[in-house]
């Protein structure tokens, strides 16, 4: 477990607002016909005109800036060639690499024509991680908090994905602790302030199973039935946790296109 110095900490906002903006950016050009590689190339310029890197291009050999992933794949998607429909629900993640430090965040996107069982599972997809986020300060385990979004989910009928966790981040993007959207009271890894964690439920709308596609990168639900994933990059405090990543700027552009459902 690696805790952060209050300047590194800085660092990591600064990264992690860049990166909440590049969704941003990503939901502006968020269109039906437009493909997935044409989306990349946008957040790819954007964060490079920013004077920082991409944190995913070239990760254990990963192609993209973005990992995009369309209905039932959960995460890790490719960018391709593929139009979206206006039927489409779009899982976007993305991770910026500035002034030596990671941010990471994900945003699952709706077009107007997605079904609304699918709203209903990115709304509760999205509920899941404010819970978690309310809940992290010093003190609690990773268990309470996976308990904490996995109980809110099963609640709503959703499941879990088991195979993919949250994970800590700062100068590298993986680091210790794992952090899980399942669990138990009292169990796991105790968290510690000044610890740097990136949370981030993977909820199916049918069961948990998942496998990899034929790509070697893409999860996708074995059932093929859809997938949300929503992330923030989280502060461990003493009494508090603070998101340094916002969801406010992609929010806001949803807002103003007229093809995404705001959710």
């Amino acid at each position: 477990m690696i805790l952060k110095t209050d300047e590194e900490i800085e660092k990591i906002k600064e990264s992690c607002l860049l990166v909440s903006k590049t969704l941003a950016e990503v939901a502006k050009h968020l269109k039906v016909g437009v493909t997935g590689k044409e989306i990349d190339k946008i957040a790819e310029a954007f964060i490079l005109d920013h004077k920082a890197v991409p944190s995913f291009k070239g990760y254990r050999g990963f192609p993209a800036t973005l990992c995009i992933s369309p209905n039932h794949a959960v995460v890790h998607g490719i960018p391709n060639d593929i139009p979206f429909k206006n039927t489409d629900i779009v899982s976007i993640d993305c991770g910026v690499y500035f002034n030596g430090f990671h941010g990471d965040s994900a945003y699952t996107f709706a077009f107007n024509n997605a079904p609304k069982e699918a709203a209903s599972l990115l709304i509760a997809t999205k509920e899941s991680l404010k819970k978690g986020v309310d809940m992290v300060k010093a003190g609690v385990r990773t268990g309470d908090l996976g308990f904490e979004i996995q109980d809110y989910c099963e609640k709503k009928g959703y499941s879990v994905v088991r195979e993919l966790v949250g994970h800590g981040i700062g100068r590298n993007l993986h680091e210790p602790p794992d952090v899980p959207n399942f669990g138990k009271k009292g169990k796991g890894v105790v968290l510690k302030k000044n610890l740097v964690i990136a949370i981030e439920p993977m909820i199916n709308m049918g069961k948990k199973d998942v496998v990899m596609d034929e790509d070697d990168w893409t999860i996708i639900t074995k059932d093929k039935k859809l997938s949300a994933h929503f992330e923030h990059t989280i502060f461990v405090g003493l009494d508090k946790s603070e998101a340094l990543t916002t969801h406010r700027f992609v929010e806001e552009a949803v807002l103003n296109n007229n093809e995404l459902l705001n959710i």
